[in-house]
């Protein structure tokens, strides 16, 4: 059975950090692309970043120099560093698995979906 948890969201204020994981189960992570994905409230879901199984990144525009993405393929583990927070990075955040080589920020390239952390940034 597939899963994928997702742990360390909250509420910060504008300008601090949270570092966001995510715990896959029940199938081969390593060979799998990985990416995070948020929404807020009346928003369609976007892509925030993506990450190769052999390290290569994506980032969307919004995020690119205060977010990191990164994996540990032996812990099945894939993190978010997000700096420099803002009040629009406020959304619930999911973590994502694709059956596919590249990295990619549009959401119907993965399968698999966790259930999402709430991050809030408040200003």
């Amino acid at each position: 059975q597939v899963q994928l948890v997702e742990s360390g969201g909250g509420s910060v204020q504008a300008g601090g950090s949270l570092r966001l994981s995510c715990v896959s189960y029940g199938y081969t992570y390593s060979i799998y692309s990985m990416g995070w994905f948020r929404q807020a409230p009346g928003k369609e879901r976007e892509g925030v970043a993506s990450i190769e199984s052999a390290g290569p990144t994506r980032y969307a525009n919004s995020v690119r120099g205060r977010f990191t993405i990164s994996r540990d393929n032996a812990k099945n583990t894939l993190y978010l560093q997000m700096n420099s927070l803002k009040p629009e990075d406020t959304a619930m955040y999911y973590c994502a698995a694709g059956r596919r080589s590249d990295a990619s920020l549009y959401f119907a390239d993965f399968n698999y979906w966790g259930q999402g952390t709430q991050v809030t940034v408040s200003s």
